[in-house]
């Protein structure tokens, strides 16, 4: 229980008067002091569902499925007071995401019957959960543009999508109101999962609202307000977007689809989302958006909805001082003998859509799908870093193998669980009557752990600093 939790009479009194009428205020209350079942999503990236279903139950995790998402499921665990979950060798092998089941809803409506996933872009992406949802859909086909407006949240958005093996995702760092200008109708599908007063996070966070107002509730709306315009001129006439908050009050949510409405009226299709998952209707408003208060599916509360862009719009005019482009495309060439070396070195292929670039002595895998909006906008990560060149050939990169390598290569090197643990804490490997000479991909339960070297009779470790854990590691 959360007792101490302070829930603002403001607050009650505005959802009291919001609520439909066959949900309980009680109810409500009582389910805001409740905490969270916790919930995570499977990296189909990485596993299937099936295999991950009895790594699980090898564990004795309890996984109960997530309605609305087929790659989501409530877990149990017994070992929750030895280690947390994401020091488990899955979550740091990339094999699934800590996600809150009902940030799982904007993504599957995103997604629902729309193979329109060439370019797509998610307007406010850190920490990377509903990010890493879309890349698993597009299978790391196309190009993700993934953008954060908090400088500090661009590290974790970055690792988290190393982590899960996404190749095809580039950074920008923006207030996405620069899309619509910058970007115009240059996207098949948009995630605008807005910022917003957190109201449905309350059983997440003891302190969910101890910044609440009903002004600051306006000023967020103001925000959001221009959001949405921005992102709904950035779509492609055609395409679909999702708007959704995980807050509860109207002017965060209807309020704000009403007003891209009102702007460019008959452009703008809301879609029903009746039938997103069986049940849906129980969170569903009149203009067929999802309006889930927390106590309906015992989760966070939440806002979706599902607009459909049917004609073009204008956009603002705006001169653009972009900077000079520091990376060129590799020649056929290098490209070639790049990938050759890849091949030889450690049995890695370059993936399918992706191209290669090079800045300096730096070899970058980007999505060749991205080619057109490279002269537009400025990116600050693109695709992974693959090597590094030097005298003697490549230098390979952690990155690299947490994305392509699979685990079944013939240069993969198995660690048991006391060598993993040794691998994570950032220490040199010494396998019994085992020796090689070059790169290896270091495996652990059959998945890609990261690179190292031989030195001799030693595995040297090569866990870039930021990811070596020290404490809490998982149980032999």
């Amino acid at each position: 229980m959360h007792p101490n939790i302070h829930i603002p009479d403001a607050f009650i009194e505005q959802i009291r008067q919001i609520m439909p009428e066959h949900l309980s205020m009680d109810e409500f209350i009582a389910i805001c002091k409740t905490p969270l079942r916790r919930s995570i999503r499977v990296n189909t990236l990485k596993i299937s569902v099936e295999s991950f279903l009895e790594r699980a139950a090898d564990k004795g995790w309890t996984l109960t499925p997530v309605p609305w998402c087929d790659t989501g499921f409530w877990i149990e665990r017994e070992d929750e007071e030895s280690v947390s979950l994401g020091n488990t060798a899955e979550h740091m092998a990339g094999l699934f995401y800590i996600q809150e089941a009902s940030s799982m809803m904007p993504v599957v409506a995103l997604l629902k019957d729309n193979d329109k996933l060439d370019c797509v872009l998610d307007m406010a992406s850190a920490p990377g959960s509903k990010t890493t949802q879309i890349a698993c859909a597009m299978n790391n086909h196309g190009a993700l543009v993934a953008n954060e407006l908090a400088a500090s949240r661009i590290k974790v958005l970055h690792s988290n999508l190393q982590r899960c093996g996404v190749f095809n995702a580039a950074l920008t760092h923006f207030d996405g109101c620069v899309f619509g200008s910058w970007a115009p109708e240059s996207f098949d599908s948009i995630l605008l999962d807005a910022p917003c007063s957190g109201e449905g996070a309350i059983r997440k966070d003891d302190d969910a609202m101890a910044n609440w107002s009903l002004q600051s509730v306006e000023d967020i709306a103001a925000v959001q307000r221009n959001l949405i315009i921005s992102g709904f001129q950035a779509l492609k006439p055609g395409g679909v977007m999702v708007y959704s908050t995980c807050t509860l009050n109207l002017s965060e949510n209807q309020q704000v689809c009403n007003h891209l409405k009102e702007t460019f009226g008959d452009a703008v299709e809301f879609e029903p989302l009746a039938d997103l998952f069986d049940g849906a209707e129980k969170a569903l408003t009149e203009e067929g958006f999802l309006h889930v208060y927390p106590q309906i599916f015992d989760s966070e509360g939440f806002f979706v909805a599902r607009i459909r862009k049917l004609t073009a719009v204008e956009s603002p005019e705006v001169k653009k001082r972009k900077g000079k482009f520091p990376f060129s495309p590799a020649s056929s060439k290098d490209t070639q003998a790049i990938t050759q070396a890849f091949k030889q070195d450690l049995d890695l292929s370059i993936p399918a859509g992706g191209e290669i670039w090079l800045r300096d002595k730096e070899v970058w895998l980007f999505p060749s799908q991205l080619r057109d909006l490279l002269s537009e906008i400025r990116f600050q990560r693109i695709g992974i870093k693959l090597a590094e060149q030097h005298k003697k050939g490549y230098r390979w990169q952690h990155e690299a193998i947490m994305t392509i390598a699979t685990g079944q290569e013939k240069t993969a090197v198995a660690l048991n669980a006391a060598q993993a643990k040794e691998w994570f804490m950032g220490r040199d490997i010494r396998p019994d009557n085992l020796s090689g000479k070059g790169e290896i991909i270091v495996t652990y339960r059959d998945y890609p752990i990261g690179i190292g070297k031989w030195v001799s009779n030693r595995i040297k470790n090569g866990l870039p600093r930021e990811l070596v854990r020290d404490t809490n590691l998982f149980d032999i």
